[in-house]
């Protein structure tokens, strides 16, 4: 691997950086050590070092490999769950949905409407209506603007002219709201580069194997395998929070302690299509049986989800199945004046929610709401919730794990903004980038699209393409995203395989018909020399994404989930490790 050159306080994610924590983490005893690296996992590593504490973050795979990249994009309060009477969850959602616009990740987070098509006038737009008058009120909880607008009710013909789409049957009117969206690996990548910019030590690819806990107040020993070179090490802290999501049985097997929590899967399976498939201002929210479906803008695209099937197969790359798809196409053309078929599907996506188990008798009526629990002492596991929350989640780990432990002050989280976050204001920003880029001889377009990727740090994106014009070149088959950006994931955003890049740092994977294919090649070349990849490397990271795309066609292709889980099985992880390490 290089040695790309970092700083301490740089909030950069690179493998200098990473050697660095590994040597950290190795040499000292932290206050507190995070096994995770979901948006919970890195909430809590920004949390804790935020309280002025040493902090160490260690991740299996990639940063949001997991739950973190493959949710529905969107922090919102949960309208649905207004209609269950769980008002706390809501109202907690909407807070923090404000404190992400406006002040967390003002450059990351960005408001959508929605629109709720009426059949039923009178009694349909009383009850509906009043729900999200109580979901507007809430968004004031916290005493501060929540940064959208508020719910309108729309006639039958605002409703056609908004939603030309929409099948004149489907409604007799419509009631609009606002939720926000955001693009879920991104921001926890952000979060950890933050917390790496306030002297948190920050490995991806390095799994825990085994969990020591101490006797009483002593220090609890977790062992480590850095996935990427086979070394296995030892690291030492005062205090550990276990945040591994759906992973948290086999992550609590190692403490060798029971837990409290118990914690159940669901699969979500999402597609994409054109934006001119579905002519429309804005979104939409469909009941589908005892759940709710999203037709949900994404710049070109839409996203159309989700299932919720309960899932008890293999964890680490669920798949959609045709049966899915099928589903989300029958539900979502109800409503449409022109059905989407199959051949309009662009991309597919399929992640695990980690539910806290209880005795409903459907995935959909589990608890979202999170749990935290303290099995052991300085020992915190939790386990539930929802991206929109994980601030709250990771603050209350964080309480939990150290607490009669740490004399540390309380979490400064509450209006601490994220990296490119700081002092965001958009249009400032596009006029900044926008006249980098036409300095550099690129079109001016592009300032949009990146600052609404990398706020404050568009700029920064752009720098290597001085010295290289190369990098100022737009991907074949990346949807607009320049060659830089690839070099950018992996020198700045921590990405260390092709799949990195693809998948979670430029989102091409899911937004393409070959999942992303085309754009490989171009891609690995690019980022080659800051990962120190010879051309044997270079060929081994196309082969093995290349396969693993195969196996998401076949998989995606039969009807039952047990049959998808076989075929994704076979797909070979994407570390570099050492001889025999993954045999």
């Amino acid at each position: 691997m290089s040695k790309t050159a970092t700083s301490p306080g740089t909030g950069r994610l690179n493998t200098a950086q990473r050697e660095a924590a590994r040597a950290a983490m190795k040499s000292q005893v932290l206050d507190v050590l995070v096994i995770g690296g979901g948006v919970v996992g890195a909430g809590a590593a920004l949390d804790a070092a935020s309280r002025g504490l040493t902090v160490g973050i260690i991740e299996k795979s990639d940063w949001a490999s997991g739950t973190s990249s493959r949710s529905s994009k969107l922090v919102h309060g949960g309208i649905r769950y207004l209609e269950q009477l769980n008002f706390k969850l809501v109202k907690e959602a909407l807070v923090e949905r404000g404190l992400l616009l406006r002040t967390i990740a003002p450059h990351l987070v960005r408001p959508v409407s929605f629109l709720y098509p009426v059949t039923a006038p009178l009694a349909e737009r009383f009850y509906v209506g009043a729900g999200m008058a109580l979901y507007d009120l809430f968004s004031y909880a916290g005493g501060r603007h929540p940064g959208v607008g508020l719910h309108r009710h729309l006639s039958r013909k605002r409703v056609r002219a908004e939603l030309p789409g929409l099948n004149r049957a489907a409604c007799r009117g419509g009631i609009s709201y606002f939720d926000a969206q955001v693009d879920d690996a991104r921001l926890v990548a952000t979060i950890v580069r933050t917390a790496v910019s306030r002297g948190v030590h920050a490995m991806n690819r390095a799994g825990a194997v085994e969990i020591m806990p101490g006797t009483g107040s002593a220090d609890h020993t977790v062992l480590v395998s850095d996935e990427e070179t086979g070394e296995r090490f030892e690291v030492r802290a005062r205090s550990i929070i276990n945040a591994t999501g759906v992973w948290t049985a086999e992550s609590q097997t190692m403490i060798g302690v029971d837990s409290a929590v118990e914690v159940t899967m669901s699969k979500g399976v999402h597609i994409l299509v054109d934006r001119d498939r579905f002519p429309s201002t804005m979104g939409l929210i469909l009941r589908a049986g005892a759940s709710v479906l999203f037709v949900i803008p994404w710049g070109n695209y839409w996203i159309i989800g989700t299932t919720d099937t309960p899932w008890d197969l293999g964890k680490t790359n669920p798949s959609a199945t045709s049966a899915d798809v099928q589903y989300l196409l029958d539900h979502v053309n109800k409503v449409l004046e022109v059905p989407i078929v199959h051949e309009d599907i662009l991309g597919v996506y399929a992640g695990l929610r980690p539910l806290v188990k209880g005795k409903a008798g459907s995935t959909a009526q589990l608890s979202r709401e999170h749990v935290v629990d303290v099995p052991h002492e300085g020992i915190a596991v939790i386990a539930g919730g929802k991206l929109t929350t994980y601030r709250v989640m990771a603050k209350d780990a964080v309480d939990a794990a150290t607490q009669g432990r740490s004399t540390a002050r309380p979490s400064q989280t509450l209006d601490l903004p994220l990296l490119g976050g700081e002092n965001f204001v958009a249009a400032k920003m596009e006029s900044v980038c926008a006249y980098m880029l036409e300095t550099l001889g690129l079109p001016s377009s592009h300032a949009a699209r990146l600052v609404g990727r990398y706020g404050n740090m568009a700029t920064e994106v752009l720098k290597p393409v001085a010295e290289n014009r190369v990098l100022g070149l737009e991907i074949c088959g990346g949807g607009g995203a320049l060659l830089a950006e690839a070099l950018y994931a992996v020198t700045h955003e921590g990405a260390l395989h092709l799949e990195d890049v693809l998948e979670r740092r430029l989102r091409i994977s899911i937004e393409s018909k070959d999942f992303g294919e085309e754009a490989a090649s171009e891609v690995a070349r690019a980022v080659a020399p800051a990962l120190d990849w010879t051309a044997q490397d270079v060929d081994d990271e196309l082969e093995r994404y290349q396969e693993f795309v195969r196996l998401q066609r076949e998989a995606i292709s039969v009807p039952d989930d047990a049959s998808a889980d076989a075929v994704m099985k076979r797909a070979v992880p994407a570390a570099r490790a050492a001889a025999g390490l993954h045999a």
